[in-house]
């Protein structure tokens, strides 16, 4: 098996997972991807975009929609199934686990200039009930797939779902 790695991957954030190939004896080249970060050469129409966490997940489908909706689009023009491996771990393994996600920005601490006492008022920042909506939505209008692991796992889950184990 021989896995590409998108150039655009950080050498320090995928240590690990280049570790788990080298153990494995996986060739892995470093070029950019179309979509994506790791591709298969044996399946070319199977792309994985790794996220660090639901935060970062949820920043691109705010912040970076329309860039985000972009690659979707192209990797369906191109008959690609995307599926996005989110290195969450911490009780979400599976999508609809994102329900009960407990996005770190939802809190805000400031010290009340009446009383002078630390307290914490609720933002606007998104909900894990309404990211579960979205990323549904996603999977429906594109055919793209969330799949959830624990950081430690992720170049086997990568290696795993790329030879063809993961099935819908």
């Amino acid at each position: 098996m021989v896995i590409q790695i998108d150039s655009r991957e950080k050498a320090r954030a995928i240590t690990k997972i280049v570790e788990t190939f080298d153990r494995c004896g996986i060739k892995h080249p470093v070029s950019k991807l179309m979509v994506g970060d790791y591709m298969n050469y044996d399946n070319p129409r199977l792309i994985i975009d790794r996220k660090q966490n639901l935060s970062e997940l949820c920043n691109n489908v705010c912040q970076d929609h329309e860039r985000f909706r972009k690659e979707l689009i192209r990797a369906q023009e191109n008959d690609i199934k995307m599926i996005f491996l989110v290195e969450h771990g911490k009780g979400i393994e599976r999508l609809e686990d994102v329900i009960w996600w407990e996005n770190p920005r939802r809190w805000k601490r400031y010290k009340s200039p009446e009383t002078g006492k630390w307290e914490e008022v609720e933002t606007k920042a998104m909900t894990g009930e309404t990211l579960y909506k979205i990323l549904c939505t996603q999977e429906r209008k594109y055919g793209c797939k969330f799949l959830f692991c624990e950081k430690k796992d992720t170049g086997k889950e990568i290696i795993r779902i790329l030879s063809g184990d993961a099935h819908d």
